[in-house]
């Protein structure tokens, strides 16, 4: 005898197989496998909830998408909210949230990763569902819930300034590997 295979079950094998992309997705946005990885889950579990009420499963990939998106970007303003509290209740400003970025990073290697996290959460967010995950400008204005000519010109200007990032970083790569095959020319041999 064949088994039979409810809606339930064939809308949680779908949300399985989504797994790898939301976990990309999430952690494009949050630069973090962990906090990504949390952010997964939640949106799986909001997902399966909604799902089970509606038992809409038409738009499955997209809800999850934009309940990853509206998350993360909650959790950016509760961290801005507490940063701020933070800064105004220190004394004299002494305590100032540690930058990620900040520092000389001039010796280290930027690779598409570390361009990527440059740009800002909205820049970020369009090119990661445009070039890495693969929406339309449409499908991915439904996710940010924007319109898809705000989300195409997000998306050419993270190009423009990721192109401008990996550039600069080519340059910079050639110019070191340039002198230093030079000083190894001049080296007196002993």
């Amino acid at each position: 005898m064949g088994t039979v295979v409810s809606q339930g079950d064939t809308l949680r094998y779908q949300l399985v197989g989504l797994i790898p992309h939301l976990r990309r997705f999430a952690r494009g946005l949050t630069k973090d496998p962990d906090k990504a990885d949390d952010l997964v889950q939640e949106a799986c579990e909001r997902a399966l909830k909604k799902l089970n009420r509606t038992e809409d499963a038409l738009h499955l990939k997209n809800l999850l998408y934009r309940i990853i998106y509206n998350r993360w970007i909650d959790k950016l303003r509760r961290r801005k909210t507490r940063i701020t509290k933070l800064n105004v209740l220190s004394e004299q400003n002494k305590f100032k949230p540690s930058d990620p970025h900040s520092g000389d990073h001039l010796d280290t290697v930027m690779d598409l990763q570390g361009a990527l996290d440059k740009l800002d959460e909205e820049h970020r967010a369009a090119i990661m569902l445009i070039g890495v995950e693969g929406y339309s400008y449409a499908e991915a204005a439904s996710v940010l819930e924007v319109p898809p000519g705000t989300v195409a010109s997000r998306v050419a200007r993270a190009r423009s300034k990721l192109g401008d990032l990996l550039y600069s970083r080519q340059e910079e790569s050639f110019m070191t590997r340039r002198m230093k095959q030079l000083r190894k020319e001049n080296e007196p041999e002993i």
